[in-house]
């Protein structure tokens, strides 16, 4: 039997890693406290609403269904007893020229069908790479990211061992992929699941192919109501655990002698221990006193780091018959935005364009006969962003989608926001403006990430994207429960 030593925690934070860690930790018995400077949960699975749409301004793919499900199981409860999820029998809609498109279907195979149908041939070698996908999907998502990161020996088990001699693990991606199709366009719709990585797949161990399971196999859902469900959803079981919330809060300062942080408002709360789910840079940066810092200014600029993005959300006052929930752009390679995001960072020629119409699946989401567009493309972090670039690649985003889906709706746009760079730092204190975090690179993978334990202050650990297991929201679930139960071992004792 095990009895907690310390018995509060702050956390900073209400992202979804610092949710989850809030439910854990509150249910193993500590005293809890969550400070968010902004106004509601979610970090940046955000929401707001405007002339009757509502918008989601940050996640929009609910991906890696189980991850969700098992966070609530440990509670005894279920995703349904917080919203209500649905299946997408599309999973999303391909673009590649003006209206050539490809629609990928939920279900491996209705996928299997439709990869014969490309290439003739396929279907039946590709049998063999999603089984080894499901393979790396259950060592990975199962396993290995679940792990805090603390030492490469944590590798050294003898079940990840063998999947590492195999399963092809350690080349790229795109040539793994290209072991098993030749087809231009399958190839490309293989590797679209790793810009969920936030890099692309010739920088990308084929390990993470274990996404394709996730695309395929397990399909694409949304909550109703919108992806900031899930964030409510956690709080609500967080609330009923105990967990005290302080929204509009920012926190200025910390005092490591003392266990104290103290809010704009100079308001002074002590902790046993302190858990980090703001941006580690810059609370590191900002928040701690230097002799108290592990990583420097040279450490984070030599980081890769995830993209950032220019957003737009649209309210269109009709129905738009060409597009699906999720919608992505081929007309151009994507190695072309590529290398203006990680080898010469610049404004994109050719940008990726990503849209999702979430009143497709949700018509709550946008009046009637309306639609609820969010318009995304992929920047380097760090890019000069100002009104007049966005409004110039307003023009270029817009006209060239118009084009491509064969429908006009630029001149039935009723309501618009846009959300980049300057945003982000703002809103997040994003490191650069990033979108996503650190890149899953092989050298920023599990232990070669900052760390989940601060190795100077013995009681502060951190979680979110930053950290373990990487960017995305199932990944944040799992942070938050990483850092949960290694402050659960490292503050229980044996009870005789």
């Amino acid at each position: 039997m095990q009895a907690i030593k310390s018995k509060s925690v702050n956390i900073i934070g209400a992202g979804l890693s610092g949710l989850a860690a809030s439910c854990l930790l509150a249910q193993a018995g500590f005293d809890v406290k969550v400070f968010e400077k902004n106004s509601k949960p979610g970090g940046r699975a955000n929401f707001f609403e405007e002339d009757g749409f509502k918008f989601d301004m940050g996640p929009s793919w609910y991906w890696l269904p189980d991850v969700f499900e098992n966070f609530f199981k440990q509670f005894n409860k279920t995703v349904s007893d917080y919203y209500d999820l649905r299946k997408l029998d599309t999973s999303y809609r391909v673009y590649w020229q003006k209206e050539d498109f490809t629609d990928i279907p939920a279900g491996m195979d209705k996928f299997l069908e439709l990869a014969e149908d490309i290439e003739p041939g396929s279907g039946l070698r590709l049998k063999d790479f999603f089984a080894e996908a499901e393979k790396k999907y259950d060592i990975a998502v199962n396993d290995i990211c679940r792990e805090p990161g603390l030492s490469p020996f944590e590798f050294l088990k003898l079940k990840y061992l063998k999947a590492f001699l195999t399963c092809d693990s350690l080349s790229s991606v795109r040539s793994h992929i290209g072991k098993f199709v030749k087809d231009e366009r399958l190839r490309q719709i293989l590797e679209f699941p790793m810009l969920f990585l936030g890099t692309a797949a010739n920088h990308t161990i084929a390990l993470y192919s274990f996404m394709n399971h996730a695309d395929t196999a397990l399909s694409t859902w949304f909550p109703m109501g919108g992806i900031h469900e899930i964030p409510r959803g956690i709080q609500s079981l967080a609330e009923s655990l105990g967990v005290k919330f302080y929204f509009n809060t920012e926190i200025t300062a910390y005092d490591s002698s003392q266990g104290l942080i103290k809010t704009e408002d100079e308001q002074d709360f002590v902790s046993d221990i302190l858990l980090v789910n703001a941006d580690y840079e810059y609370f590191e940066q900002n928040i701690l006193a230097k002799q108290d810092r592990v990583y420097d200014q040279n450490y984070w600029k030599s980081r890769t780091l995830c993209p950032s993005v220019l957003v737009f959300y649209l309210g269109v006052n009709k129905k738009l018959e060409s597009l699906q929930h999720h919608n992505i752009f081929f007309d151009y390679p994507y190695d072309i935005n590529a290398h203006e995001i990680y080898n010469e960072p610049q404004w994109p020629s050719k940008p990726f364009i990503y849209i999702s119409a979430a009143s497709k699946t949700d018509p709550s989401l946008a009046p009637e006969n309306s639609e609820n567009l969010f318009i995304s493309i992929p920047i380097a972090a760090g890019l000069e962003d100002t009104e007049e670039i966005r409004n110039k690649h307003r023009t270029k985003i817009l006209n060239r989608i118009e084009d491509i889906i064969g429908e006009e709706f630029i001149d039935n746009i009723v309501f618009e926001r846009s959300y980049c760079i300057k945003d982000f730092q703002a809103d997040y204190h994003s490191y650069q403006g990033n979108a996503f975090g650190l890149a899953n690179t092989l050298m920023q993978t599990h232990f070669l990430r900052p760390r989940v334990k601060s190795r100077k202050i013995e009681n502060i650990y951190y979680c979110g994207h930053m950290t373990v297991p990487g960017p995305g929201m199932p990944t944040a679930i799992l942070s938050g429960e990483i850092a949960a139960k290694q402050i659960i071992k490292d503050n229980a004792t044996e009870l005789k």
